[in-house]
């Protein structure tokens, strides 16, 4: 690439280094600039401006961030789109997360533009969490670079992979000594119960017995076939001679390992019985607090293989007792940390342009117009769709009768606007992190144009606010975060929110779209007829 400080009157065709604010507008970096920015920075008299130029064997940021994650896209996972040279791959459903860190090592080790940042292995994940993401260093990587890191990625197996949780069964035997209370055998049975949901599991049932190698013998004989078998003493297992691990070779068991280099969890007894596990808990699985057991307990939830080496490699890391920020069993299987984002389709206006005809209702192609921003939406990544009706709510209604999705009607509809926006944002539930607000008669919106708005919405980032652009120009829909509600609240009269981003540019994030959906909404017959004959 080359770099410098040129003219403005000269930037066409180069990439911005630094956002400059034009006039109104701000010019984001990263920008590729055309004929019409090198004219506003002209009129808004900006001299020159940080760039960089493409050369040969440069390949730009988002081409080289989309192209090193297609290797990397192994057995349970998925890769959000390329936007401002970063492609994060999620978990596509729950389970264990497994690296392979050499292969990733080697890829950081090629060039300083290509990272890939991940979980540790082994990482508990949920359903769409975050579990690597690939960066280039901007604005561009060598070629030469990228095409060994694919080569080098593609000669074996995707480094990374989700091994999901399979529904494993568990029995838990409990055994009983006077000192020990009833209230601490239950609780340590709902706790037990509490980790297995976590991993997908379900405990089928549990037994006490007395604390004697006997009758464990008896109740490891007894139990029903599960997947894993769990056993809680009335005191810690000490040695291996102790009373549960005699009592698990008493029937027929073998231990295999006492003992594990995690703390708490140091004193977990790991044995099998007709090739299934027996787990002998430590003191501290009575507690919701992370332990080594649960380390263990996810990796048989996932079908992975645990055995004494693999519980033997389990130091590193493993001292958990001292780490406040350590989850507790509820949250072994966090919730997707990618934002919660919901649509709402605004089709509460009276299209008074249009006459008597209620546009978002009249048919396009195959549906009703209002039916194509709400099924993009619906099919979207997006966790809901709401709609706010206002004039003619039924007709709405009726024209998106059997989709998954929620009414809210604004009775204010003829005020503005503005008062819709609020309808729709006051719906929304705590959850949700931030709100696409699409317009109902916007009908060549698609769930791609969504998605892209959304891969590109990092509000910890500071990217709280994303518009899709054509050729620079902002159109809509537009994802507000949260922090920007109360802002939308505020507004009064027939105007929407678009003042609020130019108060809001240094958490404004542009999309750039593949096409001009962004910028089409059909107000007069005339544009509907236009759109009706596109369809045919």
């Amino acid at each position: 690439m080359i770099y410098g400080t040129v003219a403005a009157s000269s930037a066409e065709g180069a990439v911005l280094v630094h956002s400059v604010r034009v006039g109104e507008r701000t010019f984001r970096k990263g920008r590729t600039l055309d004929a019409g920015d090198v004219q506003a920075l002209v009129e808004a008299r900006i001299e020159a401006v940080v760039v960089i130029r493409y050369e040969a064997g440069d390949v730009p940021e988002d081409e080289a961030a989309r192209r090193l994650a297609e290797p990397l896209v192994g057995p349970g996972v998925a890769a959000d789109g390329a936007f401002t040279g970063r492609v994060n791959l999620r978990a596509r459903h729950a389970g264990v997360l497994r690296l392979d860190q050499a292969a990733i090592d080697a890829v950081n080790h090629l060039d300083e533009a290509l990272t890939i940042g991940t979980l540790e292995d082994y990482a508990p994940v949920a359903e769409g969490q975050l579990i690597a993401t690939i960066k280039i260093i901007p604005f561009a990587a060598p070629a030469a670079a990228l095409e060994a890191a694919v080569a080098r990625l593609r000669e074996s197996p995707s480094p990374f992979r989700v091994a999901s949780f399979r529904g494993i069964s568990a029995f838990l035997i409990q055994t009983t000594l006077p000192t020990v209370k009833e209230s601490v055998l239950d609780k340590t049975a709902a706790i037990t119960k509490e980790r297995l949901v976590q991993v997908g599991g379900r405990l089928l049932g549990e037994q006490r017995c007395a604390h004697t190698a006997e009758a464990v013998a008896a109740a490891v004989a007894e139990a029903p076939s599960v997947d894993v078998l769990l056993i809680a003493g009335a005191s810690a297992i000490t040695d291996r001679r102790d009373v549960l691990p005699a009592g698990i070779e008493a029937a027929g068991g073998v231990v295999e390992h006492f003992g594990m280099p995690v703390d708490p969890g140091n004193l977990l007894l790991f044995a099998k019985k007709d090739g299934r596990p027996v787990v002998g808990l430590p003191g501290c699985a009575r507690s919701p607090k992370l332990n080594g057991f649960d380390w263990v307990l996810q990796r048989l939830g996932a079908g992975l293989e645990v055995d004494r080496r693999q519980i033997m490699a389990m130091g590193v890391g493993g001292l958990l007792a001292e780490i406040p920020t350590r989850p507790q069993p509820r949250e072994i299987a966090p919730p997707p940390d990618r934002p919660q984002v919901a649509v709402l389709v605004l089709a509460a206006g009276q299209s008074r342009r249009m006459g008597r005809l209620n546009k978002l209702v009249q048919p396009l192609g195959t549906k009703p117009m209002v039916a194509f921003p709400v099924d993009a939406a619906l099919a979207s990544k997006a966790s809901e769709v709401v709609v706010v009706t206002g004039h003619a709510p039924r007709d709405v209604e009726t024209a998106l009768a059997g989709r998954t999705l929620r009414f809210v009607h604004n009775p204010r509809f003829d005020e503005g606007l503005s008062t819709s926006l609020q309808a729709g944002i006051k719906a929304l539930g705590p959850h949700l992190d931030g709100a696409i607000v699409c317009l109902g008669d916007m009908p060549r919106i698609t769930a791609q144009h969504l998605d892209r708005l959304i891969d590109a919405f990092e509000p910890e980032a500071g990217h709280s606010l994303v518009v899709p652009t054509v050729d620079g120009k902002r159109g809509n829909p537009v994802l507000w975060g949260r922090r920007h509600f109360q802002a939308i609240q505020d507004l009064a009269g027939d105007v929407g929110a678009r003042h609020l981003i130019g108060q809001n540019e240094s958490e404004l994030v542009e999309v750039p779209m593949a096409d001009d959906a962004a910028l089409i909404d059909i107000d007069t017959q005339d544009a509907l007829e236009r759109a009706r004959s596109d369809e045919r």
